[in-house]
């Protein structure tokens, strides 16, 4: 038997921290690869940690509610394999110099830590143990990525940078085969993918509750007048929020036009269909049409589903359509994507939306479920709201908010008729996109919108 560290992983790019809220396991508990560990907070999500290896819990190394940073020694689990029996160290080849001077410290953790060690064993004597095979081995580099010790020694014997690969296996682990198709030249990483979606828009006129800190309770005096003040510190989440609406904002000029369609014909066909989504146990709301109307739209006018890169000055058209949904939370405003919107019917993107938007708001989203979007959409009508300025979702260069629906006269045929009338507003990077190309694209979604028989067409 031999005993595996786990050090803190970099579970997304950029994150270099989080807060373990809960432990899943206990000591003696034996997990299988790839079972939840922990419950994780960071700056992009909630997320669930998942076992690298199969084994029995030793000891935990850190209680709920602790800040760690990636490297820090998390957890120990024992793990089948070749060994001494007691603990061994494998310095992975990508280890710095630096990693490689702290070695003897790890080494000397893991042998306070294992409980089958004898106490008169020096650290020296531990750091000296006979070698093991990767598969057996303990992960010991600060800035891994999710992946097997196989999958390492895979990348290593290939003359791969892992953590140059994208993974596509559970909670974004890279597997053999993304080893594989990145040696063959293949290429997992999305054509100009933001950072985590709930860096997206939140100043488009959600009222968001985002828990916060109290910090410092004071009062100033200002012209006679005494003002109580409460500071506190803004989630890592927040603040992130505020670092993309500014550099959206600041760096596309944003044009927005606002209309409004009837969509008397889309309100019943929702209607008569609510006992066949029930039936399937959906929840059939109007985004699911708005998502289809929406990916015909910019089929038809590509340039909206595209994002601007500024260092080269070229516009990349997307030919697929990844549709990202604004969930509004307690944490703050997730959005969720909806993948190859055009490959699926509309019960799929109902079942899809209803998933995502549970998670998003319990906290159970994985940061590769809020990357990749190539045009969003923001519904402030489930909050009462009509028109309104969406902040587009930097790099991309359009985004669609959604109003309420009211009921109202209207004239149809030169006679006044009862109305269901929905609120559009279309906001877009004026560098790319002129307001006559925006119109058209509007006029377009509208006519979906009206005639829901047309998304036959889409199915």
């Amino acid at each position: 038997m031999g005993l595996y560290v786990f050090h803190f992983p970099e579970l997304g790019e950029g994150l270099h921290e989080g807060r373990i809220e809960k432990w899943l396991v206990k000591p003696g508990d034996e997990v299988k690869e790839d079972d939840a560990l922990a419950e994780v907070e960071n700056d992009k999500a909630m997320v669930e940690l998942p076992s690298p290896v199969d084994g029995k819990v030793v000891d935990i190394k850190v209680p709920d509610g602790t800040t760690v940073v990636v490297g820090d020694l998390i957890i120990t689990l024992e793990v089948a394999g070749e060994g001494n029996g007691d603990a061994a160290v494998l310095q992975d080849e990508k280890t710095s110099g630096v990693q490689q001077a702290g070695l003897e410290s790890v080494a000397q953790h893991v042998a306070q830590a294992s409980p089958s060690a004898p106490a008169t064993e020096s650290p020296a004597h531990t750091q000296h143990a006979a070698p093991v095979k990767a598969d057996d081995a303990i992960r010991s580099v600060a800035h891994d990525v999710l992946a097997t010790p196989g999958v390492r020694k895979f990348a290593r014997e290939q003359h791969v940078d892992i953590s140059q690969i994208h993974g596509t296996g559970a909670h974004g682990k890279v597997t053999k085969e993304d080893v594989a198709t990145f040696v063959q030249g293949g290429d997992h990483v999305v054509v100009g993918e933001q950072v985590a979606a709930h860096e997206m828009q939140s100043s488009d006129g959600h009222n968001t509750q985002v828990p916060i800190t109290t910090q410092v309770t004071s009062s100033t005096a200002v012209g006679g007048l005494v003002t109580i003040e409460e500071r506190v510190a803004l989630p890592g989440i927040r603040k992130i929020i505020a670092q993309a609406m500014a550099k959206s904002k600041y760096t596309a000029p944003h044009v927005t036009i606002m209309d409004e369609v009837d969509v008397t014909e889309l309100v019943k066909l929702r209607q008569e269909i609510k006992s066949l989504a029930q039936e399937r146990e959906i929840k059939i709301t109007y985004l699911p049409f708005i998502v289809k109307a929406l990916v015909a739209t910019v089929r038809k006018y590509p340039e909206l589903n595209a994002s601007f890169e500024e260092e080269t000055q070229e516009l990349v058209l997307k030919r697929s359509y990844h549709i990202g949904i604004a969930t509004d939370t307690d944490r703050g405003l997730m959005v969720p994507v909806i993948g190859d919107a055009d490959r699926k019917n509309m019960w799929t993107i109902a079942k899809s939306i209803d998933d995502l938007a549970s998670r998003a708001r319990t906290g159970k989203l994985m940061p590769n479920e809020m990357k990749g979007s190539t045009i969003s959409i923001t519904n402030i009508g489930s909050a009462g709201g009509m028109f309104f300025t969406p902040i587009i979702n930097y790099p991309e260069v359009a985004i669609l908010g959604v109003g309420r629906i009211t009921e109202r006269p209207i004239m149809k045929n030169g006679e006044v008729v009862g109305g269901q009338m929905m609120a559009l507003s279309l906001s877009f990077d004026h560098r790319i996109i002129d307001g006559a190309l925006a119109q058209h694209a509007m006029n377009e979604l509208k006519n979906l919108l009206a005639n829901p028989q047309l998304f036959l067409l889409e199915v």
